[in-house]
């Protein structure tokens, strides 16, 4: 029990820093090795400088709606992390953490919505005229992908677990 516990511990940890990068790094559309795109800006490498420059990204309804849905996947996954800690200082014996499990599914929940969003709706968030199959995705879409299974299984074994001691 021991071992579950530190184990869904270390996952959960894992996946909400899975999740920060996820939502807060540089990477969810990549049009060339040079020019990036996420959720928050533009950027550009600058060949002379060695620098990246960045520009605020042009507003779309789908756009906040995906970042919207990240910031409310990470703040449900902190959430769940905190209660977790609280429930097992304070929780009878026996107790089940419901609360920390449903907190934990609606972080799943809400990063599955935005990538769903992201990936069909990418068009309109890019807001570029040129193809889009000239670009691909990033690795922070990629890691929102990977946060959604991992967040809904450590939610379904935050359900199951009982404390023991």
């Amino acid at each position: 029990m021991v071992f579950l516990l530190v184990s869904l511990t270390v996952l959960h940890l894992v996946t909400l820093a899975l999740l920060l990068i996820a939502t807060l790094e540089k990477s969810w559309w990549v049009w060339a090795e040079s020019e990036i795109t996420d959720l928050w800006y533009n950027c550009f490498h600058d060949n002379a400088t060695k620098t990246w420059l960045c520009a605020t990204t042009s507003e779309s309804d789908w756009l906040q709606s995906v970042q919207a849905l990240m910031i409310l996947s990470v703040v449900f996954s902190s959430i769940s992390f905190l209660v977790f800690l609280a429930q097992l200082f304070t929780m009878s014996r026996g107790g089940l953490f419901y609360f920390t499990g449903l907190c934990q599914a609606f972080a799943g929940f809400t990063d599955f919505a935005a990538c769903l969003i992201f990936t069909f709706h990418r068009k309109e968030i890019l807001n570029d005229s040129r193809d889009l199959s000239r670009g691909r995705f990033g690795y922070c879409f990629i890691l929102a992908w990977l946060c959604v299974p991992l967040l809904l299984v450590s939610g379904v074994l935050y359900v199951h677990l009982r404390k023991k001691q």
